[in-house]
């Protein structure tokens, strides 16, 4: 199948970018990953530079590879990360989009990379357990519901992919935040300081994230399917404290 790239080209945030036009002939059953490799080996071996784009697990595991491709983050399939689309999923578009995610607390590292360490210094925000946890407790010894217990493990399956905020209108981080508050909530290990919700939500918006206004992009994007009842649980602690 042939297509015709249009892939982002910015060498810093500080410098303006634009779309650069590629025409590729590519395997339908090549991954989306695998298809920028063979490019940029094209390009390597004309003497051009190669596009720089982020990547790690390629399992849909570590939320690495975040492109947006023809205006959705990771892509068409939902609960899909970039890694795991394959060219088959385009093979009725002639032409495609590739482009970084685009918020102002995710700068531009260089073409499809941007620097997500914003989410890292959210999750700091929140503190740490300063006790010593002892030999792991008998199993049985802390019961906990299985309504909660499934709470917890659907908000704890959160890559901190970003997609949420590429997505979002206002670059919002809210449901990232959400996920990482409300997967301890619920559990009687989690719920050690009240304030955790209040401080990763202030650090959210020193960072430069926007406010939430209820557009439930982020829900339709999110590669793990986080739900924004993970923000009501959030709320809840908020106001709770």
């Amino acid at each position: 199948m042939r297509l015709k790239l249009h892939i982002w080209r910015q060498q810093q945030a500080e410098h303006s970018g634009a779309f650069e036009t590629h025409s590729v002939e590519v395997d339908p059953e090549s991954s989306f990953l695998e298809m920028l490799d063979g490019l940029n080996e094209r390009l390597i071996t004309q003497g051009d530079e190669p596009f720089a784009f982020d990547y790690d697990c390629r399992e849909g595991i570590c939320g690495s590879c975040s492109l947006v491709i023809n205006g959705t983050p990771h892509g068409k399939h939902t609960a899909t990360t970039t890694c795991q689309q394959y060219m088959r999923d385009y093979i009725d578009d002639a032409e495609l989009w590739i482009e970084p995610w685009r918020a102002a607390a995710f700068p531009v590292i260089k073409d499809l990379i941007v620097d997500r360490s914003a989410m890292d210094r959210i999750i700091q925000a929140g503190g740490f357990i300063p006790i010593r946890t002892g030999s792991a407790p008998e199993a049985n010894s802390l019961p906990v519901a299985k309504v909660d217990a499934d709470a917890a493990f659907d908000a704890a399956t959160c890559i901190g992919c970003g997609a949420c905020v590429a997505v979002c209108p206002n670059a919002s981080a809210t449901l990232f935040v959400a996920a990482k508050v409300s997967h301890l909530a619920r559990l009687p290990q989690g719920q050690i300081d009240p304030k955790r919700p209040e401080k990763m939500l202030a650090r959210m918006e020193q960072e430069g994230f926007g406010s939430c206004s209820n557009y439930r992009q982020c829900e339709r994007v999110c590669p793990k399917q986080i739900k924004i009842s993970a923000i009501s649980e959030m709320n809840r602690l908020l106001y709770r404290s």
